[in-house]
């Protein structure tokens, strides 16, 4: 009997040291050094939101194909496995298990900060590092050392909006609307805080839901108040959607807000025409605006027969940033490529990128008008 026990304790210390503790198994550049690196890519690939996994995917496949073109990382190829995230905080926390189990050493994504901002506790125990394209404060809160944003934070677009309409236009009756979400919430909190700041108050501060289609309450509730301005707090279909119907109730006054304001997919769902004079705050105003947007753009067009924008353009500075990362600390993985990935210096597309110890990267935005159907710089 006591060679029986003695036995199962023998068993018991050798299951116990081929087990290891949550991220443990990336906490080091060991592991498989000579096959592809393998990095995952989530995003809402359907769904309302689907636009913005669909151009987040292509900005990365194009930094990973020109990579790849040019050997991979020391030698080593990238390979990407694609994971919907329905743009759904329940199925990103299941996919960031899926993530770490199927030996993803990074993930790029996502666009969504709600599903980013579940994920992360997951991704932070599996020493997972994550570059997001979300924008909500409520990523900087988490106080992940895992997570990196790409592009700034609502507090930035909305200060740079501030100064603008305020400081420079001398607009003071604003209303607002935005959405109940991570990403609305964000920037209503940060919009507000940023007229605050200004001894100004909302004359209409209307909160709707993520999937809310008609608006005709909070805008008879905005008309009455005629303002010379209304922010917009929403993704880019709802926005579109507010736009719109605002129109039509005979609501003339210009509307402003950040990123989701400047593509294509909010252009297209209000009508170019109901869209005209909007204003927003964004750090990638144009294709134009240096050589290197230029020449993102010409690649861009060449690979998907479109025009590129924003946000394909934050996930390409991600996934260069990421993929400097690994060749600078050769191939590491778990907490040495996060260290890796907060001591890039970057000159992207966005801006030149350099990572503080709350993951923020880039604080900056300008502003920018809708004039006939385009995002253009605005004039002083």
């Amino acid at each position: 009997m006591m060679r029986r026990w003695a036995a199962l304790a023998a068993l018991g210390i050798l299951f116990a040291a081929g087990c290891s503790a949550p991220g443990s198994k990336k906490d080091d550049a060991g592991g498989d050094s000579s096959g592809p690196i393998k990095i995952a890519v989530a995003d809402a690939q359907s769904g309302q939101l689907s636009s913005l996994g669909a151009w987040e995917l292509k900005g990365v496949k194009l930094a990973v194909n020109q990579w790849n073109a040019k050997g991979g990382v020391n030698g080593r190829q990238i390979a990407l496995t694609v994971y919907d995230t329905q743009g759904d905080p329940t199925t990103g926390t299941n996919l960031a298990r899926k993530i770490s189990s199927e030996g993803n050493v990074a993930l790029l994504g996502t666009a969504e900060s709600a599903v980013t901002i579940a994920m992360a506790p997951i991704l932070k125990s599996e020493s997972i590092p994550n570059i997001t394209s979300g924008q909500s404060p409520g990523l900087v809160a988490v106080g992940s050392p895992f997570l990196f944003l790409n592009g700034p934070t609502s507090t930035t677009y909305d200060e740079t909006l501030a100064k603008y309409v305020v400081d420079a236009k001398g607009l003071k009756t604003i209303a607002m609307i935005s959405n109940n979400g991570s990403y609305g919430k964000g920037e209503h909190d940060a919009f507000l805080k940023a007229l605050s700041a200004r001894a100004i108050k909302p004359v209409a501060d209307q909160v709707v839901t993520t999937d809310q289609k008609d608006f005709s309450a909070a805008l008879s509730t905005i008309r009455q108040k005629k303002p010379q301005l209304i922010f917009l707090g929403a993704e880019e279909v709802e926005s579109g959607l507010i736009v719109k119907q605002a129109r039509d109730l005979g609501i003339t006054a210009p509307f402003a807000g950040a990123a989701p304001q400047g593509t294509p997919v909010f252009l297209n769902t209000a009508g170019a025409r109901n869209v005209e004079g909007t204003i927003v705050s964004s750090p990638y105003l144009s294709n134009d605006g240096s050589a290197a947007s230029k020449q993102f753009a010409t690649d861009y067009k060449a690979a998907y027969g479109e025009d590129a924008e924003l946000h394909g353009a934050k996930a390409y500075d991600g996934a260069q940033i990421l993929l400097t990362a690994l060749k600078t600390s050769n191939g590491a993985t778990g907490q040495k490529l996060a260290d890796a990935i907060r001591a890039t210096k970057y000159q992207g597309l966005l801006g030149n990128f350099s990572f503080d110890n709350t993951g923020v990267g880039i604080s900056a935005t300008s502003i920018g008008t809708i004039q006939n159907g385009k995002l253009v710089a605005a004039s002083s």
